[in-house]
């Protein structure tokens, strides 16, 4: 994030220590009571910043002695003559204290920040423009002196202000409070001007649930302070708009957009979450995409279809994915042997089993923390350990199915039917024309994050999250950017050996290839008609996409997801019809969920587990650990 430095007495700076604290000895032990502190965020304000802190320092000393306050510039990064400028005035005057970081935090980063090193009661900030006339500073101020609010924000939207704003600032912020509003249930008009204040113990009890650290870090202090109990007091202003606007209004735009869905669940979603309620929500979602699947497809053809099927195919479909089991057990092995553990194949295959059992039995792939049970309680690897080799199995398995779907477009522009594909794009109606374009999407991300992530993980550059970043600087940026670097460190946890890699790679493409082959077996029995290459493509294509929806945990064992997936891209790639891929989608799952419930029960028996015991410790433990990462 970068290495603060916040100037505290005249001509001195303290520099940020390694834990991120401000070093205290640089503090004068004979500072007078300051009670409030002004934050001036700057980036790169160099033109405006000398004369916004003379306006703030005149205008504070018009209504406190000049004791009591302090401004302090939170500096952001700069890359202009901001920091100079910046240190020179706090050397001027021991009213002015200089916080700077030599990397951006984001607005709302470079405010908690100075913040945290302010000393007054009263915490305020604005804009270093002065948009907002300056003669409601005391207002502002005022509101927190008295204790008749916590939280004070002025408004541009209330009846009284006085605005002069053009549309194309004026019309997304109306669309975007008013998403605020109606979605997060604020009682604010105004959530983004850059005109607010807090109490220390408001501040001090908010930040640490905000997760934003750039433009709608605004928002969610105040939307949790409402939520929060405190009072928050609202107040027009006179606002003119003062040269060009930092926001970007296409990518910062639609970053708050996807934090206002964030804050959203996590404010009034996931607290009505419980496994119930989740276990309804799945149930109701598959009853519901049953009922849709009757507007246009006839299920009595379909069972007359799975009731003609080859039997013979279809014992050999499911003889070709017990054999992938034991890959499993051995693509497990490697990993746990990456990090230092040695086990048996037999054990290891029956884990394996057990965990995916698991998921096909509780929602949101609980069951794959089973396995993390099973090795500790049956062979003491501890549960850090059992969690990351999880981790670093997830990564192989999505990388090696997105990939999949890649592969097969190469085969198709390699076979010259790339053309072809196009006419069926064309041609195809409806979902189909869909299905057909999100497998070509899919395939094509799928090469260059593959690409993007095997690179990362050979080298020190996150190669992904530099073209995250290329786009959007947001904290959904940072989110997406986390994300990959997760994976990242998944990968270099258990395959940063070339040797690592290659076993574990090629155990996993062995893996999926014999999920694609079932599919392709179970589609023959049904006697399609389709050329054998164009057979195996679309099996490959319908199991990936397939296997990537049941990445949304809504239902156990991606029931449902999986086949609705399946089904749209055997419709959308072939002149099937929508009954007998429907009917091959529910045969192709109904295989794998057998042989794998079949093992998983044997393996019960055999190392005597408890599907619900062990998902209980393990969830338990995992709380723990986030709580205290050195848990074994």
């Amino acid at each position: 994030m970068g290495s603060p430095r916040d100037s505290t007495a005249p001509g001195r700076s303290t520099v940020e220590s390694a834990d991120g604290a401000v070093d205290a000895e640089n503090e004068t032990s004979d500072a007078p009571a300051v009670s409030v502190s002004v934050v001036l965020p700057a980036y790169n304000e160099a033109e405006t910043l000398e004369s916004t802190v003379k306006t703030t320092l005149g205008t504070l000393a018009g209504f406190l002695s000049p004791e009591s306050f302090e401004v302090l510039v939170a500096e952001d990064g700069c890359e202009d003559r901001t920091p100079e400028i910046a240190a020179r005035l706090a050397a001027e005057d021991e009213r002015v204290r200089h916080v700077h970081s030599d990397g951006r935090l984001g607005r709302g980063g470079a405010l908690e920040r100075a913040f945290g090193a302010a000393r007054g009661d009263v915490l305020a900030y604005f804009d270093t423009d002065l948009a907002t006339d300056m003669r409601h500073l005391e207002e502002l101020i005022d509101r927190i002196r008295t204790g008749e609010a916590d939280v004070a924000t002025g408004s541009r939207w209330l009846p009284g202000e006085v605005v002069n704003r053009p549309a194309r600032r004026g019309v997304p912020s109306r669309v975007y409070n008013g998403l605020v509003r109606t979605l997060l249930r604020s009682d604010l008009r105004d959530h983004q001007c850059g005109f607010k204040a807090f109490s220390r113990e408001a501040f001090e009890t908010l930040v640490e649930d905000v997760e934003d650290e750039h433009w709608f870090w605004d928002t969610e202090m105040l939307v949790r302070a409402q939520r929060a109990g405190f009072t928050v007091a609202e107040f027009p202003v006179e606002w003119t708009p003062k040269g060009d606007t930092k926001v970007d209004l296409v990518r910062d735009v639609f970053g708050m957009g996807s934090q206002i869905l964030r804050t959203f669940w996590q404010l009034s979603v996931r607290p009505r979450l419980s496994r119930r309620v989740g276990l309804i929500a799945g149930a109701f979602l598959a009853v519901f995409a049953l009922v849709l699947m009757t507007q246009y497809i006839d299920f009595g053809t379909v069972i007359a279809e799975m009731s003609e099927v080859n039997p013979l195919l279809v014992v050999a479909a499911a003889l070709v994915y017990l054999l992938s089991w034991p890959l499993r057990g051995l693509r497990y092995r490697d990993i746990l042997g990456e990090l230092g553990y040695r086990e048996t194949l037999p054990f290891l295959t029956g884990a394996v089993f057990i965990s995916q059992t698991g998921n096909l039995v509780f929602p949101a792939r609980a069951g794959d923390l089973i396995r993390a049970y099973v090795v500790k309680a049956r062979r003491g690897i501890p549960y850090p350990s059992g969690f990351a080799s999880l981790a670093a199995e997830r990564v192989f398995d999505l990388l090696t199915i997105a990939s999949m779907a890649g592969v097969v477009l190469i085969g198709y522009t390699a076979a010259g039917q790339t053309a072809e594909l196009a006419r069926t794009v064309t041609g195809a109606e409806g979902a189909g024309r869909v299905a057909v374009i999100v497998a070509l999407g899919v395939g094509l991300v799928a090469l260059a994050a593959v690409v993007g992530i095997a690179l990362s993980a050979r080298s020190d550059r996150n190669f992904v999250a530099a073209v995250v970043y290329r786009i959007s600087t947001d904290s959904y940026a940072d989110f997406v950017a986390g994300a990959v670097g997760r994976f990242v460190d998944d990968l270099q946890t258990v395959a940063g050996t070339r040797r690592g890699f290659t076993r574990i790679g090629t155990s996993s493409v062995a893996v999926w290839t014999l999920d694609v082959v079932t599919a392709l077996f179970v589609l023959a029995a049904f006697t399609p008609g389709l050329p054998v290459v164009e057979l195996i493509a679309v099996s490959f294509f319908a199991v990936s996409v397939g296997n990537l929806a049941k990445v949304l945990p809504l239902s156990p064992g991606g029931v449902g997801l999986y086949e609705g997936a399946f089904t749209l891209l055997v419709v959308g790639l072939t002149p099937l019809s929508p009954e007998l891929a429907l009917g091959a989608a529910v045969l192709d799952h109904a295989v794998k969920n057998i042989v794998t419930v079949v093992g998983g029960y044997a393996s019960m028996l055999g190392l005597n587990v408890s599907l619900t015991t062990a998902v209980e410790e393990t969830r338990n433990v995992r709380e723990a650990q986030e709580e205290a990462p050195e848990l074994d």
